[in-house]
């Protein structure tokens, strides 16, 4: 039996960086008999406000007060066995909790991260705080680590870099307990959908002028599922609030799933998190083939890879005149999920971390 801390960035369960990479891992983690804590950054009240407009001083004061949490937390880190830290012990600042932690204290931690988090990437709502972020803590967080697990191909290279113990584990999904609703392809109008957040909804932009295009010749719904709505007005737009209770409800009713992406770094550092999430659910996934999309989507067999608007359109099309392809294409998708990027996959590696010998 260990205990184990999870040093976060955010409250527990609300971000899917952090609910799809280790906290679906709890339960298994507590039937091997390890004892789970979580230490957030930002609580569920500054969670709230720190993506709003404005409220600096409120922000300040958040922030304040969680860089004090985060000091009085190094005092009790000796009663931990296994320090797990996602992405970075503070979102501020240089990486001076890390160098406690491992230089001061001699204390061994896993460092853990899903995206290309050492290029600059911000929302407006903070760009005031932008020149305190310092990015490049991220490398001396790689270096001091005892261990590093990253989210695809690319990020595995990059922290290599820096330390010689990283291993892939991919984002995964729970296909058992979480995304276990199937996809209808034969019930009402098509659904053509995209789900994300209001860092990612940008996206939208390059597929908004196809799907209008479109909506001139075909019948469907174009379903966005967000915590923001889309700026663009569509005839087609079905504006869903995301909700976490209905997720996997809401996001089961669509039936081709869009991915769309620009190839740049931050998004070859990105895990194929929409995709997979389609693909466990059986509907199809159309994505841009960028980063590790281009390893999780074959193109014809369980998902498609779209370049260019004609492309979009073409494969859109196709999809939508044909729900048995959609169904067979679908049904492949969630297979390669399965086999690959599951709980169930890739559970013994991540059970690993806390019980090698070498710690």
């Amino acid at each position: 039996m260990a205990k184990i801390l999870f040093i976060t960035p955010y409250p527990y369960q609300q971000a899917p960086s952090q609910r799809f990479r280790f906290e679906q891992y709890e339960k298994l983690l507590q039937e091997q008999d390890h004892e789970l804590y979580f230490a957030s950054f930002y609580d569920h009240k500054s969670w709230k406000i720190i993506y709003d407009h404005g409220k600096v001083l409120k922000k300040s004061l958040a922030i304040a007060k969680a860089i004090i949490k985060r000091m009085q937390l190094m005092f009790l880190l000796k009663k931990y066995d296994y320090i797990f830290i996602h992405r970075e012990v503070a979102p501020l600042g240089p990486p001076f909790f890390e160098f406690v932690i491992a230089k001061v204290l001699k204390r061994k931690y896993i460092y853990d991260f899903d995206d290309a988090i050492w290029l600059p990437n911000y929302s407006n709502a903070n760009a005031k705080f932008q020149g305190l972020k310092a990015y490049w803590k991220v490398n001396y967080a790689m270096k001091w680590a005892h261990r590093i697990t990253a989210g695809n191909e690319y990020l595995t290279n990059y922290a290599q870099q820096f330390n010689a113990n990283v291993q892939l584990i991919p984002t995964t999904i729970d296909t058992k307990n979480h995304h276990f609703i199937k996809t209808n392809h034969e019930e009402g109008k098509t659904i053509i959908g995209w789900t994300g957040s209001h860092s990612t909804i940008r996206y939208l932009d390059m597929i908004f002028p196809v799907i209008k295009e479109l909506e001139k010749t075909e019948d469907f719904v174009f379903r966005v599922i967000s915590d923001q709505a889309p700026t663009f007005s569509l005839d087609s737009l079905d504006f869903v609030k995301w909700n976490k209770e209905t997720e996997i409800e809401d996001l089961s009713k669509i039936h081709i799933g869009l991915m769309p992406l620009v190839e740049d770094k931050w998004s070859e550092g990105k895990c194929g998190f929409k995709a997979l999430q389609y693909m466990a659910l059986g509907m199809v996934a159309v994505v841009s083939p960028v980063g590790v999309n281009k390893t999780i989507v074959q193109h014809g067999v369980n998902g498609y890879l779209a370049n260019s608007a004609e492309e979009w359109k073409e494969i859109i099309l196709k999809l939508l005149k044909n729900p048995q392809k959609r169904k067979e294409i679908g049904k492949n998708g969630r297979q390669r999920v399965v086999e690959a990027y599951s709980v169930e996959s890739q559970k013994d590696k991540y059970l690993a971390l806390f019980t090698s010998e070498e710690d």
